[in-house]
């Protein structure tokens, strides 16, 4: 994780917004352990509110979205791990100064002493997920997008996408949240609970602005079969509404959560949909404890708990 430290972006809610992440952290950790990564002036202030059952390394950062910057971890058939390093433009360059950013990842494999793997287009952790047997999901509106400079077609992208992670299937998905500034990464609409199972979002009034294009994402998803030709079992979880101080309405998704070892920290609203939305995911993913964090700070910063998380597997893990 990445600790928050861009004034302008958070702006009073700076404060709020670090409380959540601390809190973000602390959940995990109940899980597996955690490094928050921090400027150098913030070490202290990030250590204090973490506790101590969180690690803090110090390294040059602009923002905290840790997944879309941060490495993308692949392992070997032999349980090798290393580590992708995506161009990063600041999601088609929306926020002027990210250089550190940029270079995060190569730094903190160098650090980690993993393999490194630089890639030579730019892709954000967040736009991809994937079943971890050959499947991902993806939204046309991030990959296709020419702010990326990625591919120019969905078989230019799909051959990237099979030589740096493996992919031997890409589903696409036309976009993502109308409200999303990433152009609509694929984790605040669909993700795998498992291979063959695909959590996705809808939005059942047809005033949402979103009804539309989750309800083609899951008929699409529906009609899909996965790299090794299972149908996908869909499970829709139900959209919440949220809205900034001005009344604009924010990109606050259920399924933006992480995935830890034998739990699922995911995001609370403070909304009457909050408990339903737990039982959905605790119910997609049987055997794991389901801890809820509010992430409403989180999600005034333009995301959510799956956005400013990025997991490391261990060495000699199954892939």
């Amino acid at each position: 994780m990445a600790w928050p430290c861009r004034a302008e972006l958070w702006g009073g809610s700076l404060a709020d917004a670090r409380a959540a992440y601390a809190a973000v952290a602390r959940a995990i950790t109940v899980f597996e352990p955690v490094t928050m990564i921090a400027r150098e002036g913030d070490a202290a202030d990030a250590g204090v509110q973490c506790g101590p059952s969180v690690a803090i390394m110090t390294a040059p950062i602009d923002d905290s979205w840790m997944r879309d910057f941060g490495p993308t971890f692949v392992v070997s058939d032999g349980g090798e791990v290393a580590g992708v390093s995506w161009e990063f433009n600041a999601w088609g360059r929306k926020y002027r100064g990210f250089d550190d950013d940029a270079a995060l990842a190569a730094l903190l494999l160098d650090r980690l002493g993993a393999r490194r793997f630089d890639a030579p287009f730019v892709l954000e952790g967040g736009a991809i997920h994937t079943d971890g047997e050959g499947t991902v999901l993806t939204t046309e509106s991030v990959l296709l997008n020419p702010n990326r400079r990625m591919a120019g077609s969905r078989d230019a992208a799909e051959a990237l996408l099979r030589d740096w992670i493996g992919a031997e299937k890409v589903i696409w998905l036309p976009a993502g949240l109308v409200e999303d500034e990433t152009d609509g990464h694929i984790d605040n609409v669909a993700c795998f609970a498992a291979p063959g199972r695909v959590l996705a979002l809808t939005a059942p009034s047809p005033s949402d602005p979103n009804h539309a294009a989750l309800a083609a994402n899951l008929a699409l998803l529906s009609a899909e079969r996965d790299a090794r030709g299972r149908r996908i079992d869909v499970v829709p979880l139900k959209q919440t509404t949220q809205v900034d101080t001005a009344g604009m309405p924010l990109a606050a998704s259920y399924i933006n959560f992480y995935i830890a070892n034998d739990g699922i920290v995911m995001p609370s609203f403070a909304s009457s949909e909050d408990d339903a939305a737990a039982a959905t995911v605790r119910e997609a993913f049987p055997g794991r404890r389901v801890v809820q964090v509010d992430a409403r700070p989180i999600i005034r910063g333009g995301g959510g708990i799956h956005c400013i998380t990025q997991q490391q597997p261990r060495k000699g893990c199954d892939r």
